[in-house]
Order: C-alpha cells, then sequence, then structure tokens
C-alpha cells in the first residue's frame, strides 16, 4: 500500500513514477477523497470544540437563572450534526483505503521502464544449453511413458491442471525439496512449515486481496483461502508487530503447495507442469531494514540461482520492467530455466523487493537504532518451483534411450541412483 501521508506530500511526484507502469490508477481521486476527509475533520473537530465549550456554560448559565432554551437547541443539533458526521468520514477512509489497496507499487527508479514484457533486460546467463544428437521429447512424454507424472488419473479425482507422481516421480520430488531446504538452510534460512490455509487479512497484507482475488481458492461460507505461495503466512507472522532492530534480518524458507486458478492464463501451458492449479514451491522470504534491502535482494536472488547450478541447468537472470512488474512489487529479478521442449528459456522463480509496501499493508515495522519506529523492507522469490524444476531436468537430462540421468547433486538424495529408467 502506498503511503498516504507520502502520496499527499509528493503527489505528483510518486504520480509520475507510478505512470512509469503505464496505466491508469485514477490516482487523483485520492487528493478529492483525502481533501473531503480532512475538510469533514476539520468541521467535526470544530463542532465538538464549539460542543465542549458550551457543555461548559450550560451550568453557569443554569446558577443564574438565565433561560437556556436557545443553547439547549444549539446543543441538540450539534450534537446531531456530529452523529451524521462520524460515520462519513469512516466512509470516505474506507473509500481510501479501499483506493490505496487496488493501487500497485512503486516501481523503483532501477526498474527499466517498459510497455511490454519484450522489454526485460537479460542480466546474465549460466551454463551451456544441452545439445542432442536425437529429437528431444517434453517432459509431459517423458514423465507419461517412464511412469513419473500421471495427468490423467489426476484429472479424474480432481480435474484437469492437477497432476499425480508416481514412484520415481515422487522419489525426485522428495528430493528436491530436501536439496533446496538443505541449501537454503545453510545460506542461513530458517526453515518454517507454514498453514496451507490463510485467512484474508493475511493476503490483503501481502497484495493478493482485493485485486487478485479471482486466481484465488476461496474455502465456502469461511474467511479462508487455499494458500497461493508460502510468502502469505511466513510474511503474515510478522503482522503488526513491532520489531527489535537485533532480529533484523530475518530469512525463512519453507516448503508448500500452493494453489492458484490461473484465471487469467486460459489455454496457456495446458500441459505437464509448468501451469498447475496446484504447485510445490520452495519460498524465501526476509524482512530486513530498508537501507539493506537491495543488497538482501541480489543475495537471496543469488541464493535462488544457487539451486540451478547445483544442479547444472541452464539459466538466465531477467530484469523485469515496468509492464511486466509484479503488483507489489518495486523490482523484481525472474530467473528463467532452459526447457528443450519451448526452445527457450521459461520462468523457474520470481525474486522480488518489495520495499515497505507490503509492510504498510500488514503492519510489519521495527524499531531503528535512533529508536524510531518505522516500516520494514520485505522480499521473497521461489527457491524454486519445484515441479518446473522436474521439468527441466526430465527434458535437459533425457537420453536417447529415453531414461533420465540424475543429475550428481542428487544422486545421494536418490540412494545413489544414477538413473531413471
Amino acid at each position: 500500500m502506498l503511503d498516504a501521508k507520502e502520496l499527499r506530500k509528493n503527489f505528483d511526484t510518486l504520480k509520475t513514477a507510478l505512470g512509469r507502469r503505464g496505466h491508469d490508477y485514477n490516482l487523483d481521486s485520492f487528493l478529492t477523497l483525502d481533501k473531503s476527509r480532512r475538510d469533514n475533520i476539520g468541521t467535526l473537530e470544530s463542532k465538538k470544540a464549539r460542543q465542549n465549550a458550551v457543555s461548559k456554560e450550560i451550568p453557569k448559565l443554569k446558577q443564574q437563572k438565565q433561560d437556556t432554551t436557545a443553547i439547549m437547541s444549539e446543543m441538540k443539533e450539534l450534537s446531531a450534526e456530529i452523529k451524521e458526521l462520524e460515520p462519513e468520514i469512516r466512509k470516505i477512509e474506507e473509500q481510501i483505503e479501499t483506493l490505496l489497496l487496488n493501487i500497485p507499487n512503486i516501481p523503483s527508479p532501477n526498474t527499466p521502464t517498459g510497455t511490454t514484457e519484450d522489454d526485460n533486460q537479460e542480466i546474465r546467463k549460466w551454463g551451456e544449453l544441452p545439445a542432442f544428437d536425437f529429437t528431444p521429447k517434453p517432459h509431459w512424454e517423458l514423465g507419461e511413458t517412464l511412469g513419473l507424472l500421471d495427468a490423467a488419473t489426476a484429472a479424474k479425482t480432481t480435474g484437469s491442471r492437477f497432476m499425480f507422481y508416481l514412484g520415481w516421480g515422487a522419489k525426485l520430488q522428495r528430493a528436491i525439496i530436501n536439496l533446496m531446504l538443505n541449501t537454503h538452510a545453510a545460506h542461513g534460512y530458517e526453515e518454517v512449515v507454514p498453514p496451507f490455509v490463510v485467512h484474508a487479512r493475511s493476503l490483503a497484507g501481502t497484495g493478493q486481496l482485493p485485486k487478485f482475488a479471482e486466481d484465488l481458492y476461496k474455502l465456502e461460507n469461511t474467511d479462508y483461502y487455499l494458500n497461493p505461495t508460502a510468502e502469505v503466512p511466513i510474511t503474515n507472522m510478522y503482522r503488526e508487530e513491532i520489531l527489535p532492530l537485533q532480529k533484523l534480518p530475518i530469512n525463512h524458507t519453507a516448503y508448500a503447495p500452493s494453489f492458484r486458478q490461473e484465471a487469467g492464463a486460459a489455454g496457456r501451458d495446458t500441459r505437464g507442469l509448468i501451469r498447475m492449479h496446484q504447485f510445490n514451491k520452495v519460498e524465501l522470504v526476509k524482512i530486513v531494514e530498508p537501507s539493506t534491502s537491495y543488497a538482501e535482494l541480489e543475495n537471496l536472488t543469488s541464493n535462488a540461482e544457487k539451486i540451478l547450478q547445483l544442479l547444472e541447468l541452464p539459466y538466465r537472470v531477467i530484469q523485469l520492467c515496468t509492464a511486466d512488474l509484479g503488483f507489489s512489487s518495486a523490482m523484481t529479478y525472474d530467473l528463467e530455466v532452459w526447457l528443450p521442449s519451448y526452445d527457450r528459456y521459461v520462468e523457474i522463480s520470481s525474486c522480488s523487493n518489495f520495499e515497505g509496501f507490503q509492510a504498510r499493508r500488514a503492519g510489519i515495522r521495527f524499531r531503528n537504532a535512533d529508536g524510531q519506529v518505522e516500516h520494514a523492507h520485505t522480499l521473497n522469490g521461489s527457491g524454486l518451483a519445484i515441479d518446473r524444476t522436474i521439468a527441466a531436468i526430465l527434458e535437459n537430462y533425457q537420453q536417447a534411450d529415453g531414461t533420465i540421468k540424475i543429475p550428481k547433486i542428487l544422486q545421494p538424495y536418490l540412494h545413489g541412483a544414477e538413473v531413471i529408467s
């Protein structure tokens, strides 16, 4: 959420900065609502001051045997006017809050301006693309042939875009989860097992609500939603708290299944593991001092990259432009892994600095070295998306005979097995 005081103080500057996203967010209506709110508050305070002053005079007038009929009538009118103003002010404040909840974050000055995703900037590449002397198969075909993946049975039990992992497929997923968690723990992240269900306040805190309600799975007749990402419960662990300075930075990692309806992605990536309604991730979350947050973003991105390097999967790092930037993010790096079946790099992680955007929504604050309370900065990234990691392993490590070489780093997790056949 944007800071209302900062928006009022530097409206033109923030409006121009937000305009780099390429959309009109009806920001001007904030000034209208804010003026109406302040005018009504001024009127209310004036009437309350008059009410207090007159209330003190009435006993004196009565002691002096003076007629108080007119002044009592005035007090009655004042009381009625105050009762009308108070709910009107609350209504305006709710309108301001709704407006601000639907306005995205201000892009960092270091986020490149763009009009489409084609304006994203490649930062670096790592690894050599595989060279096959046969026609490589897509991961969904490999997974079905080897008995690792069963989308048909998942469609029978649940629906499309769900998956059964079987046998070596299930073992491979478990090995990848353990590799990721162990690696991130060695990087200083504390492991968390979060709830897989969250309430609306938590989703509003991290920016999923109200903007992306159609992408969420809501549990009927409750305030609960299936978790769209472990970022939500982990970040909200510190909601409405004032953290001591010595507790920062906070670093957490977690495995969790995630659930999204993918309402805006109809017809895209309908086969395989790339875009599912239930998917698995190991998440990285940081809560830090504002002065360190961009250094922490580089660190978090490097931690996510390390998993791809350990797995020896070719990838590239992309910095998102303003047109492709997520709602809550000020700056984002996407990690994209090479998928031979797509003949291109495909996103496997987004590493974002939200600055104080989520912290203001969730009330996450800390007491700085001067003893002043200010909002923390929050960051998160996938380290990594597990299903897409499996897809990348199947495709990049496939052999001419249809078997899959197991990456060396995973072999100890799979009792020394070298090949899936």
